[in-house]
């Protein structure tokens, strides 16, 4: 009876591996499942909104502004860039904290 269970293991084992790779094999060749996206589609406003504001910093628009200050020190560091970038985080940073133009909702 030992070497019946020994050898029905093995045959267990084998049916087992055998599934396991044609699994595996399917699973890499189905094509790549778009991720959700973090950002928001489209351009900027004409006028920064509190909405617009509000999403390129990644906080609410009802944030406080100490909120407000370390999102937008969060992100200028991630994006350590110059030029029109970091003028529209500096932008969304104003009229979120309410020292720029353009601090009206959109709604």
């Amino acid at each position: 009876a030992t070497p019946f269970l020994a050898g029905l293991a093995v045959a267990a084992a084998a049916l087992a591996s055998k599934y396991g790779i044609q699994a595996w094999q399917a699973f890499k060749t189905q094509p790549p499942k778009p991720r959700l996206r973090k950002f928001c589609d489209g351009g900027f406003q004409p006028t920064m909104t509190r909405r617009e504001a509000a999403l390129i910093l990644g906080v609410r628009e009802n944030a406080t502004a100490d909120k407000v200050k370390e999102a937008h020190r969060r992100v200028m560091v991630a994006n350590h860039l110059g030029g029109s970038l970091a003028s529209k985080i500096n932008k969304a940073k104003k009229v979120m904290v309410g020292k720029g133009k353009g601090s009206g909702s959109a709604f």
